[in-house]
């Protein structure tokens, strides 16, 4: 098994970034969501809600990041490392965190591109937003704005099986763009990442914790160029992956401690 792609998401729910390597901290991959768009509530907002976000360009550079989208002005935003804390949550349900406002400008931008107020957050000291025991593996003291976990892991076989099954009920392949993993595996037979869980894996000089398979949502539903929602793969991995209740799909990682990962790098379980 080798490491075939490795993505981040500077800004929660934005368009990915592709790279050859990256950096493995506690909380995931250097800078991969760091920021969130958040609504006049503080509560995240994601492409659950606003399809928009796919447009949606951020650049990472030392010290902020330039967001940039179609048919707007780039705009540079510098990390608002002497502002005021507020406090936000990913989700409504999850327990408040303290971020660092962008200021006007940006949130200015970002109320342009998605047709509603919203304001730009960074998170300087990532931090738990998951209350302890909520998962079965615990994510720790140090998580992103990532929906659950530091990290999301595919593997390429599971997606040509789920293209299969596309292909059979008519339907168009998907790419592995609707998914949003951090990691993408290949070399591993369609699903075994089913069996990793509460494993151990290396990837170059990075540990992991297998933490369980991902249930999926609307988001997998949006084509991430457009932000044209429709029905698949959804529809058909509710009929080929309901497993638990859950429509599964990638695995949760948690780092073990800080390393690198590189595209071609050998992916092997220690345990």
């Amino acid at each position: 098994m080798r490491l075939a792609a490795v993505h981040t998401y500077p800004v929660k729910g934005c368009h990915r970034l592709d790279h050859d390597g990256a950096r493995v901290e506690p909380w995931g991959l250097a800078g991969d969501r760091r920021w969130l768009v958040v609504d006049e509530h503080g509560v995240g907002v994601t492409q659950r809600e606003a399809a928009e976000l796919v447009t949606l360009r951020a650049a990472p550079r030392a010290g902020g990041l330039v967001l940039g989208a179609p048919g707007r002005p780039d705009l540079d935003v510098p990390e608002p490392a002497t502002a005021e804390p507020v406090l936000v949550r990913v989700f409504r349900s999850r327990r408040p965190v303290a971020a660092l406002p962008a200021g006007p400008a940006a949130d200015d931008w970002l109320g342009g591109l998605l047709g509603r107020p919203a304001r730009l957050v960074w998170l300087r000291d990532p931090t738990r937003h998951l209350d302890p025991g909520e998962r079965d593996h615990d994510t720790g003291d140090q998580v992103s704005f990532a929906d659950e976990y530091p990290l999301l892991l595919t593997g390429t076989a599971s997606l040509d099986a789920l293209n299969g099954w596309l292909a059979e009920a008519g339907e168009p392949p998907v790419p592995m763009a609707r998914f949003r993993p951090n990691l993408v595996v290949e070399g591993a037979p369609a699903w075994a990442e089913d069996g990793w869980a509460g494993r151990r894996l290396r990837i170059g000089s990075a540990v992991f914790r297998a933490a369980g398979p991902c249930d999926r949502c609307l988001v997998i539903t949006t084509d991430q160029e457009t932000g044209v929602r429709g029905k698949e793969p959804l529809r058909t991995l509710a009929r080929h992956r309901n497993i638990g209740q859950k429509l599964l799909f990638g695995l949760h990682l948690v780092p073990d401690g800080p390393g690198e990962v590189h595209v071609g790098d050998p992916v092997t379980l220690l345990d």
